[in-house]
């Protein structure tokens, strides 16, 4: 099994491709009118592609009245836009789709190229789906930890309460009750400033990534992602033809000086972040990097996707304020899972936004499904309100410190893995023994029934393959020491030849 990201089908970046990308640009106020252009040699650089193919785009966009030339100086911004639409240029419809679809014409940047854009993709769904006895490979909470009883309880009393439940749909927003509900927890806990308008309802966290990239990103554009990070939602920016930048992250934060240096270079569209017990690597972003970054934010126009979805499972102490609680100018989006820790079928996640986000958001939610699901938010909304939560998520926080100690001894059998303790969060992020591949012992894994996610998926240049991602939350402790202890002798062999 070779789940190493597959290299696009090779293609060639059509002129009107790069037409339409600088149009946007300019449509964004990236480029204002009488803004000076970069030249055809600068452009062709930063895109990757023959000057040829920037100078027709150049030409067509002169043509119709969106630039203009100075002699010997070079292109700048016309002054107002022309009166009508443009003309579709030579080859739309086939630019469309092949921007869309990543068809023949698709793009050829560094990311790209290596992941392509020629068909959906979600690799770590794909590695989901593979029947396994041992499977570290999924960061969800044991069923046999959640309050099942409890939830079953709660079913008819809820339909008790609402007992046309079945007959009507949420609004789109999200049922305002629950808005409200989840409003006033964020504000006392987390001293969020945020109103019941400013909080969207979504069908899990992985659905307001994907939102968030229809609504803002277009093909070419850039988004800054950690490294390593969610391999879905690499996958989902890729599939919309955006061109990732890799940001490191470590165990105290980020490169501050590159973040900003990329920023002003590239003028990301977003950056996508999971600061909190970050996903896979368990890495707290301290709280000065924070408002740091909310600020470079704010002067370069980048919006920060802020994903939150494991915040109230910490074993010490409870993490920083998220980076929206720094937030006054509508430059940071919030997604919250609430669910995973008490209900994950249930699929509620809290999207905290101001109005110039929320507002085209909305239009792309009610295009989606026209509303999360209403019995399940309001299944949601009646646990999560109960004194019994609280008493919940104190013994979750002990029992999953309890299982993340056990793969920690049960790794330390081994010889020469090395990973990073989490205070908190659903994994463990293992660098293997010197010269083994993770991809190749996922191979040797599957073949004996145990899954993990391996480094490449993880990566957005698809390297880091002496890595791999352990998550201790969905196996209980003596099904955590039988695999890892089999992943251990699973990778002496390989070590061995065999």
């Amino acid at each position: 099994m070779n789940i190493r990201p597959k290299p696009a089908e090779p293609g060639r970046i059509r002129y009107t491709q790069v037409y339409k990308y600088i149009l946007d640009r300019i449509h964004r106020g990236d480029w204002k009118a009488h803004d000076k252009l970069p030249s055809v040699r600068e452009l062709a650089g930063e895109l990757q592609l023959h000057r040829l193919t920037v100078f027709r785009a150049y030409g067509l966009l002169k043509e119709q009245g969106y630039i203009y030339v100075k002699e010997k100086s070079g292109y700048y911004v016309s002054g107002g836009r022309p009166y009508t639409d443009p003309a579709e240029p030579e080859d739309a419809s086939n630019t469309r789709s092949n921007l869309t679809t990543g068809g023949a014409g698709g793009t050829t940047f560094n990311a790209l190229a290596r992941h392509g854009t020629g068909h959906l993709q979600n690799t770590l769904s794909e590695i989901h789906q593979i029947p396994a006895v041992y499977s570290f490979s999924q960061a969800l909470i044991d069923p046999n930890l959640l309050p099942n009883l409890f939830l079953s309880d709660h079913v008819k009393q809820v339909f008790d309460r609402y007992p046309k439940l079945l007959g009507t749909y949420s609004s789109v927003q999200g049922d305002e009750e629950l808005r409200e509900l989840l409003c006033a927890d964020m504000q006392r806990k987390d001293k969020l400033q945020v109103s019941c308008d400013e909080l969207l309802i979504t069908t899990g966290g992985q659905q307001a990534i994907d939102l968030l990239a229809g609504v803002f990103l277009r093909p070419m554009d850039y988004v800054l992602v950690e490294r390593p990070t969610y391999s879905s939602a690499l996958d989902c920016f890729r599939q919309r033809g955006a061109r990732l930048l890799p940001v490191e992250i470590h165990r105290d934060g980020y490169d501050l000086d590159l973040v900003e240096g990329y920023m002003k270079r590239h003028k990301p569209r977003m950056f996508y972040m999971n600061p909190t017990f970050h996903n896979p690597t368990g890495f707290i972003v301290p709280a000065s990097q924070r408002k740091r970054l909310v600020e470079l934010a704010e002067r370069y126009g980048c919006l920060i996707v802020e994903d939150d979805a494991v915040h109230d499972v910490y074993f010490d102490a409870p993490p920083p304020p998220p980076l929206y609680s720094y937030d006054t100018e509508g430059w940071v989006v919030y997604l919250r899972t609430f669910s995973k820790y008490l209900a994950p079928g249930l699929r509620i996640c809290a999207v905290a936004a101001r109005a110039a986000v929320m507002a085209p958001l909305l239009t792309a939610k009610s295009l989606a499904d026209n509303g999360t699901p209403l019995v399940n938010q309001k299944l949601f909304q009646h646990c999560f309100e109960s004194e019994r939560l609280q008493q919940h998520l104190e013994k979750l926080r002990t029992a999953l410190q309890i299982r993340r100690d056990v793969m920690e001894q049960a790794l330390a059998a081994g010889t020469g893995w090395q990973w990073y303790r989490p205070q908190g969060g659903l994994n463990l992020w293992v660098r293997l023994p010197e010269g083994l591949s993770s991809n190749q012992l996922l191979t040797e894994g599957v073949r004996r029934g145990l899954t993990f996610v391996p480094g490449t998926i993880c990566d957005p240049l698809g390297e880091m393959d002496d890595r791999i991602r352990l998550s201790f939350s969905f196996k209980n402790e003596a099904q955590i020491r039988e695999g890892v202890h089999l992943l251990v002798q699973l990778a002496d062999e390989l070590a061995r030849g065999g």
